[in-house]
């Protein structure tokens, strides 16, 4: 098979649709330009949101890397059973999150768990729940770069660094400081924008002096890696590039990695002369774009689409078309990690043809904690 047909399935008759295709050869592949696109690889901590991936994970821990970040505790739970040694949990645990993270640490002793703070109303919970564990919590301060999201903003870290670390229980590792909002697709904008964010953050850690050379920073996503990888002692977490996605592919042009992963649809009927219907809704493509930025079929790039409902899409094709129903359709989802958690499992696609499933194994919010 030809490069340009790389994604052609030999026997596609036997897929059931809509089904969610993993090319296993290019997810290793993307793996491999990941660790030539930095000089250490201890200083990888990927997040594992787009895959949510037992198997996944597996292949990263094969290829040396042993640091993971995750959004969830069922990501959190699936990447220590699975062999994960350092886990930092990107997210500040609130309400029954908290309990279920120290019975998460209670279960994997050994491993090494930390999780974001910003609030130091969550952090003397925190420190009253480590005490009574009789145990430490390490915690990573989310520092607000500009994103918006979450995170202490610059001038109320010193205060909350401080006043955490008076508290008994709780152990400050380091900085987390995420740029999501950088998505600049001329990349020497991009750089400028990240390194002027990344200079609050050097900034406050020299401000603290000797108390801020032990801190480790993790920095950055997908957008600003290229960018934090070329600097020293920082850790770097993309997630997307495991399966790259038409999103990426666009905005991050100078980087080398490979669309991995596809969805696979058909035309379930023609109704009427210049229209078909796919069998790709709401539920099998993440539908928080536009309706013409959902995906792109690679056979079809430039259909018009002109409705979607759950199960349903629907693309104007004019008269005199050509489709016929059962016809397939593979197609890159602009934006794969949400795409990825609309799928029980993933079909694992070797030298053409169906090799095995993978279960996307931490898709629901809780495994066994």
């Amino acid at each position: 098979m030809s490069n340009e047909q790389w994604y052609r399935l030999t026997e596609p008759g036997e897929v059931d649709s809509p089904a969610l295709l993993v090319y296993r050869d290019r997810v290793i592949q993307n793996i491999e330009t990941l660790l030539h696109m930095i000089d250490d690889i201890s200083r990888l901590r990927p997040h594992v949101k787009t895959h949510k991936s037992a198997d996944v994970a597996k292949l990263m821990m094969e290829a040396g890397i042993h640091k993971f970040k995750c959004a969830t505790i069922a990501e959190l739970d699936m990447l220590l059973e699975s062999g994960a040694t350092d886990v930092l949990l990107a997210y500040q645990p609130v309400g029954p999150k908290q309990n279920r993270l120290f019975n998460i640490r209670q279960k994997y002793p050994d491993a090494i768990i930390t999780c974001l703070i910003d609030s130091i109303h969550v952090v003397h919970e925190l420190s009253k729940k480590a005490l009574l564990e009789n145990t430490e919590l390490g915690v990573y301060i989310d520092l607000n770069v500009g994103m918006n999201r979450t995170g202490v903003k610059p001038d109320g870290f010193v205060p909350l660094f401080e006043e955490t670390n008076e508290l008994e229980g709780i152990v400050i590792k380091g900085i987390h400081a995420y740029d999501g909002h950088l998505g600049f697709r001329d990349f020497a904008e991009r750089k400028a924008k990240c390194d002027a964010s990344f200079q609050i953050v050097e900034d406050l850690i020299s401000g603290l002096g000797i108390a801020g050379e032990s801190l480790s920073v993790v920095a950055g996503g997908s957008p600003t890696f290229p960018i934090h990888a070329k600097r020293k002692n920082i850790e770097c977490s993309p997630g997307t590039f495991i399966y790259w996605d038409w999103g990426y592919s666009e905005l991050c042009a100078e980087q080398n990695f490979v669309p991995a992963a596809l969805v696979l649809s058909r035309v379930i009927s023609l109704p009427d002369e210049t229209k078909i219907c796919l069998d790709l809704g709401h539920k099998s493509i993440a539908s928080e774009n536009a309706l013409d930025q959902r995906v792109r079929f690679i056979s079809a790039p430039d259909l018009t689409f002109i409705g979607q409902s759950e199960e349903h899409l629907i693309a104007e094709v004019g008269s005199g078309h050509s489709w016929k129903v059962g016809d397939i359709l593979y197609g890159i989802p602009k934006h794969i990690c949400p795409t990825v958690a609309l799928y029980d499992q993933v079909q694992v696609v070797e030298e053409g043809a169906i090799a095995t499933q993978w279960p996307v194994t931490a898709r629901g919010r809780k495994m066994t904690v």
